[in-house]
């Protein structure tokens, strides 16, 4: 039977259709937990009633959630939500959902231990393995943060600078953490740029992240990535360094 809570409206977006929209709020509600892992969701009928759709709408939305790995829907019994380690967290909308369903403080901690154990290693391969127009992009994007009027585009070109540094470390396993870097870092950077009172600090680490890398320093380019997060970890936290696992 459904509560009051799951008969509230999610306002459609501009420029969506109708069963994106409907993707969205059922989406977010899974992620947010109102609809567990294992849990039966309401029928078609029920959808249809909630959300003033169709049931061909409703379907097509319940499709989406499929594809993206949240739900399972089975002939006879309905749609059930998958469980978690099934969902696909590289996919822009179920990684936005997540987000907003821990809070935002919360994720960027999440966002911080995920690049402590991914991006020292990252940097490490790109010293050995970049190539000069790799190394150049690289370059560019570390000019770019530096000539940044506005905080979109200084976020912008350290997201760019990130992605560039793991296109420098040439190995195809690791591409798919392209998605995680542009979709985390971008909140990520947004935030600490606003909150961080010590933007060339900032910079000078970058800097030296990209100087190891030119120079084929593989240790120091894991020591200079190790440090930056290390400096962000201050900005996130407001407490003391959070001391990288070698």
């Amino acid at each position: 039977m459904t509560n009051k809570k799951q008969t509230k409206h999610i306002p459609k977006s501009a420029g969506r259709n109708l069963h994106a929209d409907i993707a969205a709020n059922i989406g977010a509600r899974i992620c947010s937990g109102e609809f567990p892992p294992g849990s039966i969701l309401p029928n078609e009928a029920e959808w249809g009633r909630i959300h003033g759709a169709s049931r061909t709408a409703i379907r097509e939305g319940m499709k989406v959630l499929q594809a993206k790995g949240l739900i399972v829907s089975k002939p006879k019994v309905g749609s059930r939500v998958a469980p978690r380690e099934s969902w696909n967290l590289l996919d822009k909308d179920v990684f936005s959902w997540l987000g907003a369903a821990v809070g935002r403080k919360a994720f960027l901690v999440t966002t911080q231990e995920f690049r402590r154990y991914i991006e020292p290693g990252i940097a490490e391969l790109a010293a050995l393995k970049r190539r000069p127009e790799q190394l150049a992009a690289l370059a560019t994007a570390l000019a770019q943060m530096k000539t940044a009027a506005k905080i979109d585009t200084q976020v912008a070109a350290d997201v760019a600078f990130h992605r560039e540094l793991l296109a420098c470390a040439n190995n195809e396993l690791l591409n798919p953490f392209s998605v995680l870097i542009t979709q985390t870092l971008g909140s990520l950077f947004e935030f600490t740029a606003i909150a961080n009172t010590r933007q060339k600090q900032a910079l000078n680490l970058h800097e030296k992240i990209w100087r190891a890398v030119k120079d084929q320093d593989a240790p120091g380019a894991r020591k200079a990535m190790q440090d930056l997060i290390a400096d962000t970890d201050m900005i996130v936290t407001g407490s003391q360094r959070v001391k990288p696992k070698t």
